[in-house]
C-alpha cells in the first residue's frame, strides 16, 4: 500500500503568521500574473521566472502554489480587517467611522488591485476548506460594517440598514476592482470621499 503523505494543517485566518518581505514580493508578483493571465494559466516556471526564485527556493517561501493562492487572497484581507478594527476603537462618531473605512477599502481596491482580482475570479480554484476560510474572512469584514451602521442606528444618527442594502453598498466597492485600479493611486482619498457620500446619503434619516 502506498504511504499516505500527510498535508501541512492549513493557515486559518485566526492563525494568520507573520509574512516576510521576500515572501510578499513574490505573492505581490504572483498576483500579478494570476490576475493577467489566469490562476489555471500560470505554471511553477514561470512562477520562478517572474519572481527570480529557482523551484527550490520559491517553494521554501511559498509551500504549494495553492497555499500563495490562498496567501495571496487573505493577507490583505486580513490587513483590512486590523485597519477597520482600528477604526472602530478610535472613534464612536458614525461618520467619522464611515469615511475612514471607505479610505481604508478604496486603498484596498487601488493598492491591492491585483489580490483583489485575483480573490473574486480565482476563489473557485480553491479547495473547499480554504474557499470557506476566504469566505470566512468576508463575512467578518461585512460584520464590522453592520457593527458600524447598527451602533449609528442605536444612537439614532442613522436609518436602519438591512443586510442586503448593506451588501449592495459593499458590493459598490469591491466591484470597483473592475474599473480603479493602480493608475488611480493619486485619486485614492478623493474616490473613498465620493463612495462615503453615496453610502452616508443613502443611509441618513429623512
Amino acid at each position: 500500500m502506498a504511504q499516505r503523505i500527510e498535508r501541512a494543517p492549513m493557515q486559518t485566518p485566526a492563525e494568520k503568521r507573520p509574512i516576510s518581505d521576500t515572501k510578499r514580493a513574490i505573492m505581490k508578483t504572483a498576483a500579478q500574473l494570476f490576475a493577467e493571465k489566469g490562476y489555471g494559466s500560470v505554471g511553477t516556471a514561470e512562477l520562478s521566472s517572474a519572481t527570480n526564485h529557482g523551484k527550490g527556493a520559491l517553494y521554501h517561501h511559498i509551500r504549494s502554489k495553492e497555499d500563495l493562492l490562498f496567501d495571496i487572497m487573505t493577507v490583505y484581507l486580513h490587513d483590512l480587517l486590523a485597519g477597520a478594527e482600528t477604526i472602530l476603537a478610535q472613534s464612536d462618531d458614525p461618520e467619522q467611522r464611515i469615511r475612514a473605512l471607505s479610505l481604508g477599502l478604496m486603498q484596498a481596491v487601488v493598492q491591492d488591485n491585483a489580490e483583489m482580482t485575483v480573490c473574486f475570479r480565482e476563489v473557485h480554484a480553491l479547495s473547499p476548506e480554504y474557499r470557506r476560510a476566504v469566505l470566512r474572512l468576508h463575512g467578518d469584514y461585512f460584520r464590522l460594517w453592520e457593527r458600524v451602521m447598527n451602533e449609528a442606528r442605536d444612537t439614532a444618527r442613522l436609518r436602519a440598514v438591512d443586510p442586503d442594502e448593506l451588501k449592495a453598498l459593499l458590493g459598490m466597492y469591491f466591484y470597483a476592482f473592475l474599473w480603479v485600479g493602480p493608475q488611480r493611486a493619486g485619486d485614492i482619498e478623493a474616490l473613498a470621499e465620493k463612495f462615503a457620500g453615496l453610502v452616508l446619503r443613502a443611509c441618513r434619516k429623512g
